[in-house]
């Protein structure tokens, strides 16, 4: 975000790959000269000048190629933009006309939405282009620039990722490619950006929708087809829903301007294409590799390199240490472990081996001592008071604490352990466990986090995290013989309830009448409402859930409405 020197030569260290493949058109996502999303960043005139002069930066760099790439366009308001770039010249601009503003997304606060829908003829071939948003819609500008002669569409795009859309934007797309009879090239961008990832997976179908190629999950990728633009014309004269539909448009006057950019067909003999196989991955493999790309790419694009966590034995904490190991490599990486006195032998243990086989450091510093002088300190005001919430969280607080003196000297950012369920339930410290600079599985349901770590294990060959890690009782440990069931339902039961309620906005009473017990829905919904100022307080973490706490899901701290 902001990069613009290093967007612009990422750009043109991909353009001169394109043009050195003989490549007609190179394409890019969506603002990919100034980042995505830019949010209150497109409030400072200084950010859009400095995107427009890289975009110059990006034309004096197309000599021999045209290029499509995303840009912030300004005027008398400012546009979420196309520029359509021909051999060392800007042939043409496309403002992206339909603006999301829901979910993560709130483009309605920061641009002007587009009117015109042209074709833009390159090398003699009709070629539609928009951006993200408006491919999403069945008669959007795609149907309209097909119909207006464009053979190609390209889309460029910046579309979040959470787990199964892949496979849904794929259906999708498909489906706009056959009802256009229209070649579709789908580009999305990669990477994380805060509490965001970004998976690529571009694709490139033909006029059938069939799949021709597609760009690598959660890594950049330069995708190079070979289109058979005739194929489209042939198609399209032999289905008559083609010529009614484009009749209707017409009479609706739906039609796009076509702008002419270069008639001529390049001359140039392309160099064969070797088979490119990419394998699709599937949950939980392709959760756990968006859940790394959103640790490393956070980790680094904010200046640090070392994480420390706080390492209990339990499955959380272990699940977050592989992960960043996996982001950011074992030297990068200190475990912590604080025992107390309720902590089990074989939770020090359990701490102990996943360590030795990450090949992490590992501090242990007990918190005993510290938690005896705080209970010394507060022993008159807590007098007469029976033991409480209040000694356990204290112990949490402790170790925040430590992890942040950690922190602090050394410059390490802390990683968080908490899950989903966690969250949505209260069942955290605020300034305890709750404290660092960074939660890698805060929208991970403590059931997925389970299915997580068997896939690393699995993954790994053999037990990378310890067996005992996946199968003793979840607790806290900061009372004797703790349970996490002594406060939650099983997660097994609590986790679908959470879905329900958080993520599909059901009622409780729906929650109820589909098969689950009211008490504990009533209890978990009532968890859910309290906790909202707890997971204000919390930091951001990575989406990968369809509906994530924050800028996702936003309700207000004070409310007396219960669903």
């Amino acid at each position: 975000m902001g990069d613009f020197q290093g967007n612009v030569a990422r750009i043109l260290e991909a353009t001169a790959k394109a043009r050195d493949l003989k490549a007609d058109i190179a394409v890019f996502p969506e603002l990919a000269v100034c980042g995505y999303p830019p949010e209150d960043l497109l409030f400072k005139p200084r950010f859009i000048d400095a995107n427009l002069k890289a975009l110059d930066q990006v034309i004096s760099g197309s000599s021999g190629i045209a290029i499509v790439v995303g840009f912030v366009d300004a005027g008398n308001d400012i546009y979420n933009a196309a520029a359509v770039i021909s051999d060392g010249r800007l042939a043409g601009i496309y403002h992206k006309i339909y603006l999301p503003n829901y979910g993560v997304f709130d483009e309605n606060r920061y641009f002007q939405a587009g009117r015109e829908i042209p074709v833009y003829i390159i090398n003699g071939v009709g070629v539609g282009v928009n951006i993200c948003e408006d491919i999403w819609y069945e008669a959007g500008p795609a149907t309209a620039q097909a119909y207006s002669g464009a053979e190609v569409i390209i889309n460029i795009s910046a579309s979040p990722y959470h787990y199964g859309k892949g496979n849904f934007r794929q259906r999708m797309m498909a489906t706009r490619a056959a009802d256009n009879v229209a070649i579709i090239a789908y580009n999305n961008l990669v990477g994380g950006q805060d509490e965001l990832v970004f998976d690529g997976h571009s694709l490139v179908l033909d006029e059938k929708g069939q799949l021709l190629a597609q760009g690598l999950q959660f890594e950049e990728d330069l995708i190079v087809a070979d289109l058979d633009v005739e194929a489209v014309f042939r198609t399209r004269l032999h289905d008559p829903r083609w010529r009614n539909q484009s009749l209707l448009l017409e009479e609706e006057r739906c039609r796009a301007d076509r702008i002419t950019v270069s008639e001529t067909p390049s001359a140039w003999p392309k160099p064969a294409l070797p088979p490119r196989l990419v394998q699709v991955r599937q949950p939980p493999a392709e959760v756990y590799n968006a859940l790394v790309l959103g640790t490393r790419d956070y980790i680094h694009k904010n200046g640090f390199e070392t994480v420390v966590i706080g390492l209990s034995g339990g499955v959380d904490s272990s699940l977050v240490a592989a992960i960043a190991v996996d982001a950011l490599g074992k030297a990068n990486v200190v475990g912590v472990a604080m025992p107390s006195q309720y902590s089990t032998p074989h939770s020090l243990t359990d701490a102990r081996q996943l360590a030795e086989n990450l090949g992490i450091k590992l501090l242990t510093i007990p918190i005993t001592p510290v938690f005896q002088a705080y209970l010394e300190a507060l022993a008159e005001p807590f007098s007469g008071a029976r033991p409480n919430v209040a000694e356990e969280n204290i112990q949490a607080r402790i170790r925040g604490n430590f992890l942040m003196g950690l922190s602090n000297k050394f410059g390490w950012i802390v990683l968080t352990t908490g899950n989903k369920s966690e969250m949505a339930t209260g069942y955290s410290t605020l300034y305890g466990d709750m404290a660092g600079g960074f939660a890698v599985i805060k929208d991970v349901p403590k059931t997925l986090v389970y299915k997580l770590a068997q896939y690393r294990n699995a993954l790994a060959g053999y037990d990378l995290m310890p067996a005992s890690v996946l199968t003793k009782a979840p607790s806290a440990e900061l009372r004797p013989d703790q349970k996490d069931t002594d406060t939650l339902p099983p997660y097994e039961i609590l986790d679908p309830i959470l879905t329900a309620y958080v993520e599909e906005d059901k009622s409780v009473g729906q929650i109820i009448a589909s098969g689950f017990d009211e008490a504990v829905v009533r209890k978990a919904a009532r968890l859910v409402d309290v906790s909202e100022y707890k997971r204000r307080q919390a930091p951001p973490g990575i989406k990968i859930t369809p509906r994530a706490f924050g800028r996702d899901r936003r309700l207000p701290i004070s409310n007396r409405f219960k669903g």
